[in-house]
């Protein structure tokens, strides 16, 4: 049986298009995206709405912690949800949503974890810290979700180098080059890992050059018809 997953958003939803392209388009991955939630007015729900899929908007601000919980459980359990993937979603997960999928829910983070991350360190903020640090090294993770930001275990990374002329901008384009094609293939092995399948072969991760060079999965790209992001 297909697995179905939910994706949580609050921006512009390139991560979820990946996802969409990956799990939705002709193709028997094993599950599809059958929900997207946000938690403001935002691209990913004109994605979602373009896509025919499923969309709830829960608000967080103004809502108490256990009211946030049971709004978001209703959704997921509303539309039968097997596996919650988090897409630049900026909000703490409550924490009885995360017992409820411990295991089944996952996040991408621009940073090799467990460096640049943690509470505020999101978008532009986590490649401004990376440059102030002076590292040459960056990358994109994915990882289980905790009761903690950032805090759960890596499924999988792919590192990226960093140039000395580097601004935030070029090398968030960089690293979100590499998350779309990162995202959907850790997503399905835990797909296929949940459904007793065998995994995916693992792809040999490479060092990025630039946004538009991202050689070491262009095979497995081929083979199970990812689409570029729109």
């Amino acid at each position: 049986m297909s697995m179905r997953i939910a994706v949580f958003a609050s921006g512009g939803g390139s991560n979820l298009q990946a996802l969409i392209n990956w799990f939705n388009r002709d193709r028997a991955a094993g599950a599809r995206v059958a929900l997207v939630i946000a938690d403001r007015e935002c691209r990913a729900l004109e994605r979602a709405d373009r896509a025919g899929i499923e969309r709830s908007l829960i608000p967080v601000r103004g809502i108490e912690p256990e009211e946030l919980a049971l709004a978001t459980l209703a959704a997921l359990e509303g539309a039968a949800i097997d596996v919650v993937a988090l897409a630049g979603y900026l909000r703490l997960v409550p924490a009885a949503v995360v017992d409820r999928y411990r295991g089944r829910i996952v996040n991408i983070h621009p940073s090799l974890l467990p460096a640049f991350g943690g509470p505020g360190m999101y978008g532009s903020r986590v490649h401004e810290a990376v440059l102030r640090a002076g590292v040459r090294v960056t990358g994109a993770t994915v990882h289980y979700v905790d009761e903690a930001y950032d805090e759960g275990r890596p499924i999988a990374q792919w590192p990226v180098p960093v140039f000395p002329d580097d601004s935030p901008e070029t090398l968030a384009a960089r690293v979100l080059r590499v998350e779309h094609q990162l995202y959907p293939i850790a997503l399905e092995r835990l797909v296929r890992e949940l459904q007793g399948q065998e995994p995916l072969p693992q792809p040999e991760f490479k060092f990025v050059a630039a946004p538009h060079d991202v050689p070491a999965l262009e095979g497995m790209r081929t083979a199970f018809g990812l689409q570029e992001e729109e």
